[in-house]
């Protein structure tokens, strides 16, 4: 349903949004959410670029939210890196289909638009307020009480 690159954005979010009273390097968010720093420096880039995060540069730099949580949709971050997909023409290329979706791929993209309103109506703190959440990162590493 969403791309590698948000469910890696997504970490990263949850993550700061767990620790709001840290600067957290691009290491230290790599290590503690599993995600390749390398692949982690060009989301939190976009993440900036969208206005979720804000960058402090230099030794003691790092990233910090640009606002709360409660501010912060699920879509946001998703949109921030990419798109969900959406149909808006036929999958298979049928040309007697024209703008118009075939009875199937219309309900795929029904699908698709409820989770899109879903996403937008759940906050980054919506998240972290289910007990399970802090446990999503924390297979390995140690999980924020």
């Amino acid at each position: 349903m969403i791309s590698q690159s948000a469910e890696y954005a997504l970490r990263a979010v949850v993550w700061l949004v767990s620790h709001p009273e840290a600067t957290l390097s691009t290491p230290e968010i790599a290590r503690r959410t599993m995600v390749p720093a390398g692949y982690l420096s060009k989301m939190l880039q976009a993440l900036a670029r969208a206005g979720l995060v804000v960058s402090t540069p230099g030794r003691t730099g790092g990233f910090v939210l640009s606002r709360p949580a409660n501010r912060i949709s699920v879509l946001d971050v998703i949109n921030a890196v990419g798109q969900l997909p959406r149909i808006e023409r036929c999958p298979l290329g049928m040309e007697a289909h024209g703008q118009h979706l075939c009875p199937l791929h219309k309900r795929l993209d029904d699908v698709a638009a409820h989770a899109e309103r879903v996403f937008g109506e759940t906050t980054m703190a919506d998240l972290l307020k289910e007990s399970e959440a802090r446990s999503v990162l924390c297979e390995t590493v140690q999980c924020p009480t």
